[in-house]
């Protein structure tokens, strides 16, 4: 674990100290920073850390699969834009973590070869079925995320909430998002049976174990 924490540290000083952090595909810059938190390598929970960071990159790649897949579909339709602009989020969402991963050495859930194909054709799917069907898969992704993020929110703060200030205002503020997605879902006519998505809200919590 000492070559682990040792990698990790350069990656965090780098990230401290401000150094340029590449531009994402939309051309804005994502940084990632502790400076001003108590947050340092010897005494955040190594364990919670790695499972947080995990779970969260694999359900962000997930659902910018799934509106990647709804996009296919409903690019030159009336809801193209709002879908466009939810998945401009959810990428922003995934670079964040992947930076996190790095510079943490997190590795990846081996589903995601899985979340590829699986997350793709589940927005492909629903959207056949139309807009209504879409948004109701926005609905039930986001709400089981959004959850995700809260209880992620609440073992932090429980822990020490000024330890990990930054990486909580990360998590709060990409779960109001979700939250956001979630009610834009429903403003734009969602109606389908939710069971069409309730394979999603068990995979984070598989996630966890799979090393």
């Amino acid at each position: 674990m000492s070559c682990v924490r040792a990698a990790a540290a350069g990656s965090l000083w780098r990230l401290r100290i401000g150094a340029p952090r590449p531009l994402s595909a939309y051309g804005r810059r994502i940084s990632i920073r502790f400076r001003s938190s108590g947050m340092t390598l010897d005494n955040i929970n190594w364990a919670a850390i790695d499972r947080i960071i995990r779970v969260d990159h694999a359900g962000e790649y997930g659902a910018n699969r799934i509106y990647a897949g709804q996009m296919a579909v409903l690019r030159r339709t009336s809801v193209g834009p709002v879908i466009q602009k939810m998945w401009d989020q959810e990428k922003d969402h995934l670079k964040k973590f992947s930076e996190l991963m790095v510079a943490f050495r997190v590795r990846p859930t081996i589903l995601m070869p899985f979340w590829n194909v699986m997350g793709f054709a589940l927005g492909a799917g629903t959207a056949l079925l139309g807009k209504e069907g879409a948004m109701a898969c926005t609905v039930a992704v986001e709400e089981s995320i959004a959850h995700h993020y809260n209880n992620q929110i609440r073992t932090l703060m429980e822990e020490d909430p000024e330890k990990y200030e930054q990486l909580l205002q990360v998590l709060k503020k990409f779960r109001d998002e979700e939250l956001e997605h979630h009610d834009t879902g429903l403003e734009h006519d969602a109606e389908l049976p939710i069971e069409c998505c309730d394979s999603w809200e068990h995979i984070p919590n598989q996630i966890v174990f799979l090393r």
